[in-house]
């Protein structure tokens, strides 16, 4: 069989079964090249119809670079062509895949696939980093990854420089028993409140149940919950929903982590719209804002956006001006993508009375079950009715694709952790504490799918990428504690440090340094030249099984990590900061010695960066950061970090191990004690009380002093100056006045802990 034949067979085979199917092409990339023009021409495939992603044009056809693949999500062609010979991003290969139509071919161009995995390309690089090279870097990922070509039904592959069939990829399926049309909506199709064309909409009978369970955002307070894989519609089923509710005059606000993962509702709102005569304007192609003749409109916000002005029950936080009151108005909320977002800031889309929340069980998106896991709870607790819809139908493709298949194992997306009854009984003393190398997991695909699947659940940001790194980056190490033979917690580690002077000076100017986060931000933000020096490993990511969280497991773990780094510098970790997080890293030893001044636009979170020091160098680095931190801290939080969570601010403050000197003056303990035991005011000087309130926060004299309603109001109105009406409301006090009264109760145990010999002659005044 020669490949223009294989092509012609794959895709009829293809098109028969509505399946994809991948042809490799291995060998020279000229050849190659030469080749997939060949494919496409005796596959019948139209130029128009394909994408290609690489650096050279194959054909007049849509090209995008492998960084910039995110493009293509949410489009169709009958092929893709997928240069590999430069690099192979996983996160670019996981995009798009899933671009290809059923009866289409991806067509993946690589080098001999023997010779491959010893090469060191442009991913390869972004691995590699310092001290490391890329002659560091291994092919463990490539390895795997040619294994599964080789091994998986429905791919094809061709030696490019021989043109040798090397395996043909033809499955020879049974007839199926009935074929999918996709054309129209399906048989009987029934809703209870939407006009009749969202049903003609609708692909599929899964498709038509989400938009149909999508209904029950007429009523107040109520939240849907639509799960499924990638390629089920679940989107498009959101845009179908969030036309029919701007049609009626609702405002639907539409969020996700960017606006190309939301980009599909966008389009099906516009076209639906469209085909009932409603659409009013859009304002882009594709649109951010669709406006309906009612009035109604479906618009895009990033989440950050959202959460930062949107007060309770989704109305506008008090200190927005009139804009804000505009813009955070929203009838209905659709959050795309939840499992790409934080737990944390969906738990603010609570706020809003009428909110749905998609999300992709396995893909690129995200991992709906940790969704399910970590966000569940939460939405339960909540005062929403809930419905929930789970799409398992593919639109684009037949259920059971090989292509489909070969590509969650490939990258992983499938990856989760062992089933809860094989790890209930799990405690910490019963464990194995194990270092995981890439040999391990390529040796035991269990072990590997348990290990990363748990990464996945409980990070919202693990991407494909994370598995390439996880095997071939020279400063990546993987930790684990293993149950009767099950993954039951698991720590990425990143060493970092031990930089040579160029470097550092290159860092000090400003320039970035991959890989070494905690050197980088200590050297170009805070200034610190010799930070990079010494060696430290960074906690990237810990994860426990959701079975046994709470038990104790991930301070067992991460005991052990300090016990093999006894002889490191330092241990340490960033991460966007919640008051659980700071306290589970606090009790494990952990020390604040920065917060970010800006929020994450992932996890809307500002991040804080802890240290638990072991050498003396480690002590020094630490020691003069958190000084300094605690020396800075109330300026910072007055200013940028004005609006953090008070909580956030009492639980970094908490963690961090300084010494905090108060240096009153006589006249400034006179203020502070008149304000607390008598007519005095905080407003007329706040800088005493301020070192006050960092001195208790961090170095307390009695840490059981304040009540945390109390130590609220500090952080609050001292240390972040929100004004008295906000603070009142915000704590629940009935007036400003009370609000000020409990101030200067607050400041009354701090005056008798810390304060001096003018300080007592002033409460004597008061309290004789």
């Amino acid at each position: 069989m020669n490949v223009s034949s294989l092509a012609t067979s794959l895709r009829e085979e293809a098109r028969r079964t509505n399946e994809r199917r991948l042809l490799v092409l291995a060998g020279n990339r000229d050849e190659g090249y030469e080749l997939a023009r060949n494919v496409l021409s005796a596959a019948g495939i139209p130029e128009k119809a394909t994408a290609q992603v690489g650096p050279r044009r194959i054909v007049d056809c849509e090209r995008v670079s492998q960084r910039r693949a995110g493009e293509l999500l949410g489009t169709t062609h009958e092929a893709v062509v997928f240069d590999a010979h430069d690099e192979l991003r996983p996160n670019a290969l996981g995009r798009v895949v899933g671009a290809v139509d059923g009866g289409g071919l991806f067509v993946l161009l690589t080098p001999p696939l023997d010779a491959w995995p010893t090469r060191r390309d442009d991913f390869d690089a972004t691995l590699a980093v310092p001290p490391f090279g890329v002659e560091d870097v291994t092919g463990n990922f490539r390895r795997r990854f040619v294994s599964l070509l080789r091994d998986h039904r429905g791919i094809a592959i061709v030696n490019a420089d021989s043109e040798t069939v090397e395996d043909d990829g033809l499955t020879h399926p049974a007839p199926r028993l009935a074929d999918t049309d996709h054309e129209g909506a399906p048989e009987n199709a029934v809703l209870d409140a939407f006009p009749h064309a969202a049903a003609d909409a609708c692909l599929t009978d899964d498709q038509l149940s989400a938009v149909s369970a999508f209904e029950a955002l007429r009523d107040p307070n109520t939240a849907v919950v639509a799960e499924a894989d990638r390629g089920r519609g679940k989107s498009s089923a959101a845009g179908i929903a969030a036309a029919c509710f701007a049609a009626e005059g609702d405002d639907v606000l539409v969020t996700a982590r960017s606006y190309r993962s939301a980009r599909e509702v966008f389009v099906r709102a516009a076209a639906l719209l469209d085909s009932m005569d409603e659409l009013a304007d859009t304002d882009h192609d594709p649109p951010t804002r669709v406006t309906a003749n009612s009035g109604g409109s479906v618009r895009y916000e990033k989440p950050t956006d959202v959460i930062e002005r949107v007060g309770p029950k989704g109305q506008r936080n008090s200190h927005d001006g009139p804009e804000g009151r505009q813009r955070d108005h929203a009838d209905i909320v659709f959050v795309d993508e939840a499992a790409a977002l934080p737990v944390r800031m969906l738990e603010r889309f609570l706020r809003f009375s009428r909110v749905a929340f998609t999300t992709t069980i396995h893909g690129y998106e995200g991992a709906g079950r940790g969704f399910s896991v970590r966000f569940r709870d939460r939405l339960d607790e909540s005062d929403h009715d809930v419905t929930d819809v789970t799409l398992a139908e593919p639109i684009r493709y037949a259920p059971g694709d090989p292509i489909e298949v070969w590509a969650f194992r490939a990258l992983a997306l499938d990856a989760r952790p062992a089933v809860d009854p094989l790890v209930t009984e799990a405690t910490p003393d019963g464990t194995e504490y194990l270092a995981l190398d890439a040999d391990d997991l390529l040796a035991d695909e269990n072990l590997l799918r348990e290990t990363f699947g748990l990464l996945v659940l409980a990070h919202y940001r693990t991407e494909p990428a994370d598995l390439a790194r996880l095997l071939d980056a020279p400063n990546v190490a993987v930790r684990a504690l293993r149950w009767n033979g099950h993954v039951v917690s698991v720590a990425l580690l990143a060493r970092e440090g031990d930089l040579p002077a160029d470097v550092r000076e290159h860092m000090y100017d400003g320039g970035r340094v991959k890989g070494n986060m905690l050197p980088d931000v200590l050297t170009t933000q805070l200034r610190d030249f010799d930070a990079g020096i010494p060696v430290g490993m960074r906690i990237m990511r810990i994860a426990t099984h959701h079975a046994v969280r709470s038990s104790g497991l991930g301070s067992r773990l991460l005991a052990e990590i300090r016990r093999e780094c006894s002889d490191l510098d330092w241990l340490g970790t960033g991460f966007g900061a919640t008051p659980e997080l700071l306290r589970f890293w606090r009790e494990n030893g952990y020390r604040t010695v920065q917060l970010s001044t800006t929020r994450n636009d992932a996890s809307g979170e500002y991040s804080a960066l802890m240290f638990d020091p072991i050498s003396p160098s480690g002590n020094d680095l630490y020691e003069r950061h958190a000084r300094r931190f605690a020396a800075r801290i109330a300026s910072v939080l007055s200013d940028a970090l004005a609006d953090m969570d008070p909580d956030v601010v009492r639980e970094s403050l908490r963690a961090t191990d300084a010494d905090v000197e108060t240096s009153l003056t006589d006249w400034e303990w006179r203020l502070v004690a008149a304000s607390a035991y008598g007519p005095g005011q905080f407003d007329h000087g706040p800088a005493p009380f301020r070192r006050l309130v960092v001195k208790q926060l961090v170095d307390p004299a009695d840490p059981d002093a304040l009540s945390q309603r109390q130590e609220r109001l500090l952080v609050r109105k001292v240390l972040q100056a929100h004004r008295w009406p906000a603070v009142a409301d915000e704590l629940g006090f009935h007036s400003a006045g009370e609000a000020m009264r409990a101030l200067g109760a607050a400041f009354q145990p701090l005056v008798d802990a810390y304060g001096n010999d003018a300080a007592m002659e002033e409460k004597r005044r008061y309290s004789d």
